[in-house]
């Protein structure tokens, strides 16, 4: 475990080490940062004096080397538009997006695994014909889009009357598919303090009602492909051949799906799981804009609008960072689901 740990490490290491590369090379193609920070009515002399300033005008090597030297103490430098430290622009608004991923990561396992386990066993039910064809619809459909309608039927309303309402049948359609809105579909209401930066929408029933239409929406997005993936596992395992024997044995069928066929399903799951959680956090630039949450989304979001580069490229740092955490924790449940998965790589 010891040495498994040092490996990834290193690896992490390496990986942090391009993406500064990458994310500090394309600074020089995301605009100008002087003209957003000055008016129009500024002169070029004090243009260039504030670019010599900030060592906008030194060489690559140099400005890499400084921007490196001053990462390993977390500073990535200040924000132009905010006028302070990037890391604490960041850690502001980090708490609203984890809570968003932590929000929908849930709602996704909650949905996926008992859809996908029941589609693969009873394949030919109409409930699993019904669940299949969905998720292809949700495949299909982008996440703004899935956020817009959300906003409509939920948040706004809507009132159809396509049945006669003279009726008794007729008004019961109608008030059926007729919704009165009125959830919370902009910022994150008023989230209660933990410590420092920190506000959490768990601690309170408003807070959580902030997080379902955002979590629903960003959740649109994955839960079609995990409930496909856990369904196309599942009906590979019940063919194999040791769930065969169990079934010969009269264990009874609920140890069989729920103990040792589940457990097999859920380690490419866990793979394709792993990558997708850190996905998420870049997809939440979309849901957090159409619902102005407050995370790291929008922040970098207005970062580019305003080419405030030290941000852009903490930001990138921060995501970079997210996945390769994530990947390494993924590699460490392998372990639990799986006990004669070997973490060194070395036969089991």
């Amino acid at each position: 475990m010891i040495a498994f740990l040092i490996k990834r490490l290193f690896h992490a290491l390496l990986v942090m080490f391009v993406i500064s590369i990458i994310a500090f090379s394309i600074q020089d193609n995301l605009g100008d940062p002087i003209q957003q920070m000055v008016g129009q009515s500024v002169p070029e002399s004090e243009r260039e004096a504030l670019r010599e300033e900030l060592g906008l005008n030194d060489p690559f090597l140099v400005q890499y080397l400084r921007f490196a030297k001053n990462a390993v103490q977390l500073d990535f430098g200040y924000s132009y538009i905010f006028n302070e430290p990037t890391t604490e622009v960041v850690l502001r608004h980090l708490p609203a997006t984890l809570e968003l991923v932590a929000a929908t990561t849930l709602l996704i396992v909650l949905l996926s695994v008992p859809i996908g386990v029941y589609s693969a066993i009873k394949p030919r039910a109409l409930l699993s014909r019904f669940f299949m064809g969905v998720s292809i619809v949700g495949i299909s459909i982008p996440v703004f889009l899935t956020a817009i309608v959300l906003i409509q039927l939920f948040a706004i309303g809507v009132t159809w009357t396509p049945f006669p309402a003279d009726t008794g049948w007729g008004s019961w359609l109608n008030d059926l598919i007729t919704t009165e809105g009125g959830m919370p579909a902009y910022g994150r209401g008023d989230p209660v303090h933990v410590f420092g930066t920190w506000y959490t929408n768990f601690a309170s029933t408003d807070g959580l009602v902030y997080l379902v239409l955002p979590a629903i929406s960003l959740a649109s997005i994955m839960l079609p492909l995990f409930i496909r993936l856990i369904r196309a596992e599942m009906l590979e395992v019940l063919q194999s051949e040791y769930v065969k024997f169990a079934r010969a044995k009269g264990i009874s069928l609920r140890r069989i799906y729920f103990l040792h066929a589940l457990k097999n399903t859920m380690l490419p799951v866990i793979t394709v799981g792993g990558v997708q959680i850190g996905t998420l956090v870049a997809y939440t630039i979309l849901t957090e804009t159409v619902f102005q949450w407050p995370g790291m989304g929008l922040m970098f979001l207005n970062a580019i609008n305003r080419s405030d580069i030290p941000l852009i490229v903490t930001y990138l740092m921060i995501v970079g960072l997210i996945f390769v955490i994530t990947n390494t924790l993924v590699d460490l449940i392998y372990g639990l689901v799986n006990p004669t998965v070997k973490l060194t790589g070395k036969p089991a």
